[in-house]
């Protein structure tokens, strides 16, 4: 179990970096062009673009960041597998429902 949480670590970490460096190179953008929060909402609210790469950006870190906080817990606090497994699948559930929320409010879903 351990090696194929490793290897789908490893999988989505590949997934996302394509995500980091477009959001990063977005908001170099916007904060270089001096948009305001609302000119980029108008931009991103109904494009579908962006509602399916932020929803596939948030789906990715929800799989990835639980793996690690498992292995933090197992590794630096020595909590035992089962309840470090517990605890990371609670937080990604928490970063998936969170995220998708963002994602929605930003897409402009959640009206």
């Amino acid at each position: 179990m351990e090696a194929r949480l490793f290897a789908f670590q490893r999988l989505t970490a590949v997934v996302m970096a394509p995500f980091v460096f477009v959001h990063v190179g977005l908001i170099i953008y916007a904060v270089r062009g001096g948009l305001t929060a609302g000119e980029i909402l108008s931009r991103t609210q109904g494009n579908w673009f962006w509602i399916a790469f932020y929803g596939l950006f948030v789906a990715s870190v929800s799989i990835h960041v639980p793996i690690g906080v498992r292995n933090i817990l197992i590794e630096w606090l020595r909590i035992g597998r089962k309840p470090a497994s517990a605890i990371g699948l609670a937080f990604g559930a928490g970063l998936l429902v969170l995220g998708l929320r963002a994602v929605a409010a930003v897409g402009g879903l959640a009206q």
